[in-house]
């Protein structure tokens, strides 16, 4: 395992995210693979031209180091904690033609939590950096009341808005993730580093794409909206001008097939028209409550239930994991090699998918493998 983590440290220092060719070079090849023929210069030339300006800057044991003397550890699909059910959303974009939509090659998290369980239930709430005392003021009470009802609050950690809802996620004692757009060193915002400390203490999470000393730039917030977007449920937009990086993360999630969820503000603030415009044209529901949020996200929320009646339960999985479930037998242990052969599914990303299957109650380990869940076969017959 330590040799495909340095592999992924090498690889995600090396081309700057999202690197659709590289992510799918990986998920052919392997990462130890792939990080030895990117270094060569040995691969195809879309791979060759995400990595070229970078493949001498070979240092994955100094930057795992660096990382771990800051309390960061490097997550990666290989690991248990990776969140590959949220992030098949993706996997599936991106085969629909979205290129900005690929797979990150690993994560840098600082915090206790477990990456995955934070995302397993979790909405983002995003908007202006120059929100005013209404917008944030929503924002926090939002996080607060989301937070008593079991969802972890992701956002960006910038001005405004999101600084609000982390706040308000904290002051619940309740569990926030802030995506950077930057190395998660680099204490950007300034004025946020504080805040972002508290988080990383408090049981929440601080969770970056870019590999220490990353400095931010613009079109890197923009690349981490829609990790914002993907590890989450539903994004809520509460403030946001017509064009602005909170539109851009609320467009992603519709992408994404997230829902999409808006505030509406004073009809002559500039700062909601993007909340006024994305109600008006169907690509948000609007919300003024908590409870009109978990009614649109909530396991437990009216619309879920009923959808539920008329679903069958493997109806939510993405692509690759319906491939996987569908190659188990009921009585039948199968390998990961196996299960790769029969569905076509690169042996990497059926490593990554069965756990989370598992968890979900759709498979299970066995002494000769993996088999279909007796729970799915149950609720089979049921239907």
């Amino acid at each position: 395992m330590n040799e495909i983590r340095l592999a992924r440290a090498y690889l995600a220092r090396v081309a700057e995210p999202p690197a659709p060719a590289l992510a799918a070079f990986v998920n052919e090849i392997g990462p130890v693979a792939a990080a030895e023929r990117v270094r060569n210069g040995q691969c195809p030339p879309r791979v060759l031209d995400e990595t070229a300006a970078r493949r001498h800057i070979d240092q994955p044991q100094k930057d795992l180091d660096d990382a771990d003397r800051l309390g960061v550890r490097l997550v990666i699909p290989e690991d248990e904690e990776w969140p590959a059910w949220p992030l098949l959303s993706l996997e599936n974009a991106e085969r629909r033609g979205v290129r900005t939509a690929a797979t990150p090659l690993a994560l840098w998290v600082r915090g206790k939590p477990r990456l995955d369980e934070a995302a397993g239930s979790a909405v983002a709430i995003v908007g202006a950096r120059a929100a005013t005392g209404y917008g944030e003021s929503v924002a926090g009470e939002f996080a607060y009341g989301l937070v008593g009802r079991g969802m972890a609050i992701f956002s960006g950690a910038a001005y405004g808005i999101d600084g609000a809802a982390h706040r308000g996620a904290l002051a619940a004692e309740g569990l926030t993730a802030a995506l950077l757009g930057c190395g998660i060193d680099t204490g950007y915002p300034a004025a946020h580093t504080a805040l972002l400390s508290r988080i990383a203490q408090r049981g929440g999470l601080v969770v970056s794409e870019y590999p220490p000393g990353t400095p931010p730039a613009r079109h890197r917030f923009l690349v981490r909206n829609r990790l914002i977007a993907a590890l989450t449920e539903g994004t809520i937009v509460v403030e946001a001008a017509r064009r602005s990086g909170a539109r851009n993360t609320a467009t992603t999630a519709g992408v994404l097939g997230k829902s999409v969820m808006a505030v509406p503000g004073p009809i002559g603030s500039g700062l909601s028209a993007g909340c006024h415009e994305l109600i008006r044209d169907s690509a948000a529901t609007l919300v003024a409550s908590v409870e009109d949020v978990m009614e649109v996200v909530g396991k437990l929320g009216t619309q879920a239930a009923e959808k539920e009646k008329s679903r069958r339960p493997t109806d939510g999985l993405g692509s690759d994991a319906l491939r996987v479930h569908e190659t188990l037998e009921k009585r039948k242990g199968k390998s990961v090699e196996e299960i790769a052969a029969e569905s076509g599914v690169p042996v990497p990303r059926v490593r990554a998918v069965l756990p989370p299957l598992e968890l979900e109650g759709f498979a299970q380990r066995c002494e000769s493998g993996w088999q279909q869940s007796p729970a799915v076969r149950k609720s089979r017959k049921t239907a």
